[in-house]
């Protein structure tokens, strides 16, 4: 089968993208398997999408669709149970839902949806396809032709020499007890778990109580967001056309670099969110 690009949604200015919105593409083929995208955003700074597998279903790789990548990549889970393979090595790492998987560059993967529940992820993806570090780069590696998901390496010195064993992993998990958290703002102070933040990538996860906002926010890159649960209103302060956006669970919003937006819970129940900017959290003019 010939390889298809995925669509790559882009935006001229903030935008918000309900999920009922979002750009449907079918990647795979009868080797790789195929996998079902929600593409949120594709601009020249980051990639967000979430796609999903049917229990029992894996996605892999074929000459076609390689999956290996020259980008920061996390997968959350934001429904189902997913073992997410590095084929190359036999490395396998089990990711439930409210959790996430962190790889970089260079690393082959494939993913399989465990349990009785359809899988979705949430993928932020940087530097994103527009750079060339998707499928165009996947075709000019090395192909993979035996994949495998089991390390013998490893038998007999489990867990003696756990420490040596992970730190050679080529995938993290990321947990809750793994966020790096930051208290952000001066007048309301948000509590905000990183999840990665590298040189190209910075995801995180923040939630608001009832009747609480956050400060106005803005990055050195664009940023996108994914609502989790509750609902999450967007004030754009400083824009001339519409300023208030209200999101539902599973809604994005895009935020190019340097626009203030701030959020807001004006419900009864908490919000939660992630966000992913690409490639710079902190505004370029500040120290």
């Amino acid at each position: 089968m010939t390889y298809k690009p995925s669509p790559r949604p882009t935006f001229d200015g903030p935008a918000a993208i309900p999920l009922a919105s979002t750009a449907r593409h079918l990647w795979g083929d009868a080797e790789a398997g195929e996998v079902s995208d929600w593409i949120y955003v594709s601009s020249d700074k980051i990639h967000q999408l979430l796609f999903g597998l049917n229990p029992g279903e894996m996605f892999r790789h074929s000459p076609a669709h390689r999956t290996i990548f020259a980008a920061d990549e996390i997968y959350y889970v934001v429904a189902g149970v997913m073992a997410l393979a590095n084929p190359a090595t036999g490395e396998v790492q089990l990711v439930r839902a409210g959790e996430a998987a962190f790889f970089r560059r260079d690393t082959w993967h494939h993913a399989l949806a465990l349990g009785d529940e359809p899988l979705r992820v949430l993928e932020f993806f940087a530097p994103p396809p527009s750079q060339g570090t998707s499928g165009a780069y996947s075709r000019t590696q090395p192909y993979l032709a035996e994949s495998r998901y089991t390390d013998d390496g490893v038998l007999g010195r489990w867990p003696m020499e756990r420490a040596a064993i992970e730190a050679g992993f080529s995938m993290r998990p990321v947990r809750a007890a793994d966020l790096l958290w930051r208290i952000e703002g001066h007048e309301h102070r948000t509590l905000v778990g990183l999840l990665c933040a590298t040189e190209h990538l910075t995801v995180g996860r923040a939630e608001l109580r009832p009747g609480t906002r956050s400060d106005p926010r803005q990055h050195g890159g664009d940023a996108s967001l994914y609502v989790l649960d509750g609902v999450l209103h967007v004030l754009l302060p400083d824009h001339d056309g519409p300023r208030w956006f209200e999101l539902q669970p599973g809604d994005g919003f895009y935020v190019p670099e340097g626009v203030r937006y701030q959020w807001f819970n004006t419900g009864n129940r908490p919000t939660s969110l992630l966000f992913g900017v690409a490639p710079a959290y902190v505004p370029r003019s500040q120290p």
